[in-house]
């Protein structure tokens, strides 16, 4: 250890500059310099000067996350040694090395808390450091600043709580620290002075709502709505942002049921006539989220009124976002509503769609892939199998074609509506081609009109024909895929080709497009209820010898292991289908 004289003539500017410069040379010469400057830094000159030459706390920290053991550890000390003034503190966490600066937040004056916090709100950090700072432990000490400090430790705790809670991470730590309740009761406050305070909890609030940890803080949707209408618009945007994500949550069904019970639709419906968009967009959301739980109430909340309302925003926004949630909600009206039907058609909804639907990028986004989910959706009212000249209507204004499209290019979501669609149009193209071949009996067809499967004249507008359609392929595309979530949809429109008389000439058709293979896929790897429309459509498929011949080798091996291992429900389709491949007798005790 050097004598204190000694290390007083060393305290000089100078040469301690010389020493920090030799923090970046080679290992050996590293260690030495950082060791002589942590013999020095007992002077308190030492530790001021230190402190204040350029890099020297950038060059300790590295040293410190450095790979030299020895090195790193003197690097520690000197850096707890130096850490001792609040504006090293500083340095250093703008260098990455936040310990000291959360040290001060857990025991420093109350100034130095709220320096700290302040700082600490003004940095630019990354998800890296806002991760340090929340395992280090700053959230706790800052939530305390909040409920317990004065206005000046409030808005500066607040502030820095606001730039932590951008990680997910933190999220959690702070719903732990009991923060919610805070928030709410300031934003209830009608204290003048803490009106400034408002508009960062309500961020905070917003960024904690994307957790489903929230929901342990009971009527907490409730309480944000009571104070929707009593808010600036920023907090307003903030608390319909929040009510979203609560909304969301996968086990928020109680709270989307209390909001509806709290009329929460009256509340919400005003807001699609703001002007402010960021206000209109997140209502939107917010009434998206909501109308999925009210399919046979939703007419009447929304009245004739809205419905035009939504649909005029379909029309003007410039948002795809509100685009999509608009006629999402449109979509969850009730389909077997008549009224509701006839009202979207004066309304002019479905050429509307169309033409946004044509006119979409090809690039997918997330809310392009919403757009086209939600429209897929309402088109599924414009296809109802019970009303053949809806349908009509639908196909000439060219939905089958988007439809088709939808099959290839859309979600998985986006591809089960199309083929639930598909399927409601292929219902009629037996009657319709039978009608069809009356009127036209003295004009022969052309050959290319002749449809495989229904023997007749079809057309993809007047007979809504799948295979003049082109969509059996990109159907059996999908069943071909990893995705499960369109089978069932599709499975229901390949069916619609093997009813009455034209079963065979279905059979023949899917099985030309390779259909056969794909359908025992969904029976290793399907849904309960795919599996069960799988096992309808092969029983009807192996009716025709050739199939059997050719598939049912491959078939039976899939079978055997769905007859043993697969669910209860199926046993007796797969008896019965290993029967008619003549490996099990029908009556068999098997099963």
């Amino acid at each position: 250890m050097l004598i204190t004289s000694v290390q007083e003539k060393m305290a000089d500017v100078g040469l301690l500059s010389a020493l920090v410069k030799v923090l970046v040379r080679d290992e050996e010469e590293r260690r030495e310099a950082v060791g002589l400057l942590l013999d020095l830094s007992g002077l308190q000159s030492v530790r001021r000067r230190l402190g204040r030459i350029q890099g020297c706390i950038v060059m300790l920290v590295a040293l410190l996350n450095g790979d030299d053991a020895v090195a790193s550890h003197h690097a520690g000390k000197l850096l707890k040694a130096l850490s001792s003034n609040t504006q090293n503190a500083l340095h250093m966490a703008e260098a990455g090395y936040f310990k000291p600066l959360v040290q001060y937040l857990k025991e420093g004056s109350d100034m130095s808390k709220i320096l700290m916090a302040t700082a600490l709100s003004r940095m630019e950090l990354t998800d890296q450091s806002r991760a340090s700072l929340g395992e280090d432990g700053a959230i706790e000490p800052l939530v305390r600043m909040f409920s317990t400090g004065k206005l000046e430790a409030k808005l500066s705790a607040l502030s820095a709580l606001q730039n932590l809670s951008n990680l997910t991470e933190n999220i959690q730590r702070l719903i732990s620290s009991g923060i919610v309740a805070s928030l709410l009761q300031l934003l209830f406050s009608v204290t003048s002075v803490l009106m400034t305070l408002r508009e960062p909890a309500s961020a905070i609030l917003a960024r904690i709502a994307q957790s489903e940890s929230i929901l342990v803080n009971q009527d907490v949707a409730q309480q944000m709505l009571s104070l929707l209408n009593l808010s600036s618009p920023v907090i307003q945007n903030h608390l319909l942002q929040a009510l979203n994500s609560i909304a969301s949550h996968s086990r928020a069904s109680r709270v989307r049921r209390k909001m509806k019970e709290n009329c929460a639709f009256q509340l919400l419906l005003p807001f699609l006539m703001e002007t402010n968009i960021k206000i209109r967009s997140s209502a939107l959301n917010l009434l998206y989220t909501l109308s999925k739980d009210l399919p046979e109430e939703l007419t009447d909340q929304l009245g004739e009124t809205y419905i035009k309302i939504l649909i005029n925003i379909i029309l003007s926004s410039t948002l795809d976002s509100e685009k999509a949630a608009a006629v999402g909600i449109l979509g969850h009206l009730p389909i077997s509503d008549k009224k509701v039907t006839d009202m979207l058609k004066r309304a002019n909804l479905l050429p509307i769609l169309v033409s946004l639907m044509t006119s979409k990028s090809e690039i997918s986004t997330e809310t392009t892939c919403w757009l086209v989910e939600s429209i897929t959706g309402v088109f599924i009212r414009f296809t109802n199998p019970s009303d053949k000249k809806l349908q009509l209507y639908s196909a000439e204004h060219g939905v089958i074609p988007l439809l088709v499209k939808s099959l290839s290019s859309g979600s998985s979501v986006a591809k089960c509506r199309a083929a639930t669609s598909l399927a409601q149009l292929s219902q009629n193209s037996s009657s319709l081609k039978k009608s069809r071949a009356l009127r036209w009996s003295c004009v022969p067809p052309p050959a290319d009109a002749i449809c495989e499967v229904h023997g007749g004249h079809c057309l993809v507008k007047s007979t809504f024909c799948l295979v003049k359609a082109g969509a059996i392929s990109p159907m059996i595309q999908i069943l071909e895929g990893k995705e499960r979530e369109a089978d069932e949809a599709v499975l229901g429109a390949l069916a619609t080709l093997l009813h009455d008389e034209i079963w065979e000439s279905g059979s023949n058709y899917i099985a030309k497009k390779s259909g056969i293979p794909a359908i025992l896929k969904v029976l290793e790897s399907g849904s309960i209820k795919a599996q069960e429309k799988a096992l309808w459509i092969l029983e009807k498929v192996f009716e025709v010898e050739e199939h059997r011949d050719k598939y049912g080798e491959s078939a039976q091996v899939v079978l055997i292991d769905l007859a043993q291992q697969g669910d209860s429900r199926l046993k007796s389709a797969t008896a019965k289908l290993l029967a008619q491949l003549e490996l099990l007798q029908v009556q068999s005790s098997y099963f």
